[in-house]
């Protein structure tokens, strides 16, 4: 049994930590309304852009001057899966569960005889993937959301992946990420990125693009020339876009996680203090018993 002195210290201990982990709650929930607020007004543009060039993507389709990011290379041989992640960790299950969809897609695409290469944004998805992967990281980017997060660091991950698209490095190219829902539900999503595949479309969207393809619309300048400047800003558009989710979600997964802890360890403090006093009740009872049996034996 431990001793009172013993208790006492690991009373003090998880006390001490449940300081830190309401502190941090705290802290993401400032972070999280910003993050919030920033993903959500991205979401608006970066689907109407998805959706514009998907009518675009359509008009073109099949054509010989065809953008190269959307005919894509003609081949399917080598797939770059950019990994999104934190760079720290205690926020729950995010990190392993974007670590772990990008795990079965890198077996999917082995299994397939495909080569994969891998970028990590973020520490922690490069030192979950490593211990099976470290010979397929091609590189990590880390405190890419350090002071704030920016439209440049988007880009210059969009300028990166098209020069190696173009070198003839890659042929496809997929983002996995989380998608924020709320504090306590974020959904892993994997997009592809090169060539351009138009996003699902809801029952809404789809009734209203049914009626549009009754107008004709003509282009200035041609749709070709109109898909070559926007698909490369579609793509640092749609990474800005999960990158914005990804920092959401891990807001608010840390946010609900620091509250889980914090609630255990009121629990834990609890349970300790109960066997604290029936402890020392038991000490205190024992000492009785001895003076007594002391005082009787004289």
């Amino acid at each position: 049994m431990a001793s009172l002195k013993d208790l006492r210290n690991r009373i003090s201990s998880v006390k001490s930590t449940q300081k830190i982990t309401s502190a941090m709650k705290m802290v993401a929930a400032a972070k999280l309304r910003r993050a919030q607020e920033q993903a959500e007004a991205s979401r608006p543009y970066a689907e109407r852009m998805d959706r514009m060039l998907g009518s675009l993507a359509a008009s073109v389709a099949g054509k010989a001057g065809a953008p190269a990011l959307l005919a894509g290379s003609g081949k399917d041989d080598v797939h770059l899966i950019i990994v999104g992640t934190a760079d720290r960790g205690l926020c729950g299950g995010f990190n392993s569960s974007i670590a772990r969809e990008s795990r079965n897609q890198i077996n999917a695409l082995k299994a397939a005889g495909k080569t994969v290469k891998v970028l990590c944004v973020g520490r922690k998805g490069r030192d979950q993937l490593r211990r099976e992967f470290s010979d397929l990281i091609i590189d990590t980017i880390e405190d890419i959301a350090k002071p704030a997060l920016k439209f440049d660091s988007a880009h210059e991950i969009s300028e990166r992946v098209i020069a190696m698209f173009e070198a003839g490095e890659i042929d496809v190219c997929t983002i996995v990420y989380a998608e924020f829902k709320s504090v306590i539900s974020q959904i892993v999503t994997t997009q592809q990125l090169i060539p351009f595949v138009a996003s699902a479309k809801d029952e809404g969207e789809a009734k209203a693009d049914t009626n549009n393809d009754k107008l004709v619309y003509d282009y200035e300048p041609e749709e070709e020339k109109i898909l070559a400047d926007l698909l490369p800003r579609n793509l640092a558009v749609q990474i800005f876009k999960a990158l914005l989710e990804n920092n959401a979600s891990e807001q608010g997964a840390r946010m609900s996680a620091m509250d889980n802890a914090t609630r255990n360890a009121g629990e834990m403090i609890g349970n300790l203090n109960r066997i604290y006093n029936r402890t020392r009740q038991a000490v205190i009872t024992n000492e009785l018993i001895e003076i007594i049996s002391a005082k009787e034996a004289m």
